[in-house]
């Protein structure tokens, strides 16, 4: 069943742009308030323009149109410049844009069988160059924008294919279980494309889990700083740490899920920052599997999302990665084991398990056992149950003493 609850999907999280607020740098304040102003008035007219999305959604077999703004904001002014059959233009955006559509469409269909974003033949609309230093990218339910980006912060958008992905990736989430866009069914939107963006640019590097990066966005952020990105799904916490913008907040691990208020200055509960500890499970069960993830952990993540709900959470879709790795490649395989350690390490322990599979040591498919399933790898997943009981304690004793 198809749930479009439409909303503006952003790949710029708002503590960032925030924090830019603060910069000394007038250009890079006056960037970063431009984008956060315009953004809060797109999410304000997203409700308004849902209604008229119906031809936007129209079966048409997943072509893409590529449209350029010329730095203006009002969409239906854009020139069309590139469509299904064209060839290459000039613009460079332009074609990165029209071949990330292309390679995220081409991903869902041929590992998936999924008929473009919506399972129905949905047309791919893309527009480039929008605004002046807009220091964001968008899904908004019917079309993907790129900004440009101000130079300094941020480069142009259609530069990096898992950006483009995981906004994507937010238009199959509406169409199936419609993940409510706050607190932790919010982060787990968020983590879903994170997931999704990181498995169509590994696809199409043809990296196996072990040789990807896991980093979001490294292409586009910070063009003068080196060896940072967005997002770590690998190990969040570490995506960047320098002066501008801090040390990356994301958690790795339930006992420090980051308590925000539910508001757009809150990231709606945290949604960028909290979608680590998803991010790492499905690292972890990527990386226990072996092979590349978008096969075994890919098939198990996206049948779980069509098998969730819009107040899915954590806890929730964990229980669900469990038993359909069970219905999709057996009881006790290399497959379920490494989804029930990820979730272990990440603080989640899956209701239902068996007595003793916790600990049992997911294996490549090639028979070998991981580096983190040696006795290190014992350790940790214990001091993690630790910290875990501990957080449980706490919570315990703060209800006692209400």
């Amino acid at each position: 069943m198809s749930r479009t609850h439409h909303r503006l999907n952003c790949i710029t999280p708002p503590y960032l742009l925030q924090k830019l607020l603060e910069s000394g740098e007038e250009d890079i304040r006056r960037a970063a308030l431009n984008t956060l102003v315009t953004t809060a008035q797109l999410r304000g007219g997203r409700a308004v323009r849902a209604s008229f999305a119906g031809s936007a959604v129209a079966p048409a077999n997943g072509r893409r149109t590529i449209f350029d703004c010329r730095s203006g904001t009002f969409l239906p002014l854009a020139e069309l410049v590139r469509s299904e059959s064209d060839p290459p233009v000039a613009d460079a955006s332009v074609n990165r844009a029209f071949d990330g559509l292309g390679a995220t469409r081409d991903f869902y269909n041929e590992v998936f069988h999924r008929d473009s974003i919506d399972d129905r033949g949905m047309r791919l609309q893309g527009y480039v160059h929008r605004g002046t230093n807009y220091n964001n990218a968008f899904w908004d339910g019917q079309e993907m924008v790129f900004g440009d980006g101000d130079g300094i912060i941020f480069t142009d958008f259609t530069g990096s294919l898992d950006v483009i992905a995981h906004e994507l990736a937010h238009g199959v989430t509406e169409h199936t279980a419609g993940l409510e866009y706050h607190d932790e069914s919010g982060a787990l939107n968020e983590s879903l494309s994170d997931a999704f963006g990181a498995m169509v640019k590994q696809r199409a590097l043809h990296q196996t889990a072990t040789e990807a990066d896991w980093l979001i966005g490294p292409e586009v952020f910070t063009p003068g700083i080196e060896a940072d990105a967005l997002r770590s799904m690998k190990a969040p916490g570490t995506a960047f740490d320098n002066k501008l913008f801090g040390k990356d907040p994301q958690p790795d691990h339930m006992s420090r899920l980051v308590k925000l208020p539910d508001t757009e200055e809150g990231d709606f509960g945290g949604v960028h920052i909290n979608s680590g500890i998803p991010n790492r499970a499905f690292y972890l069960t990527a990386a226990g599997i072996g092979g590349y993830a978008w096969d075994a952990p890919g098939h198990i993540w996206y049948e779980s999302l069509k098998a969730s709900s819009a107040q899915t959470r954590f806890q929730d879709f964990a229980d669900t990665t469990y038993w359909k790795a069970e219905e999709l490649y057996g009881a006790g395989g290399i497959e379920q084991k490494a989804v029930l350690a990820a979730w272990s390490e990440v603080g989640i322990l899956v209701n239902g398990a068996e007595a003793g599979r916790e600990r049992v040591p997911a294996g490549r498919a090639d028979g070998s056992v991981l580096e983190d399933e040696t006795i290190a790898g014992f350790i940790r997943r214990i001091e993690a149950l630790s910290a875990h009981a501990k957080a449980l304690a706490e919570d315990v004793d703060a209800l006692t003493r209400k």
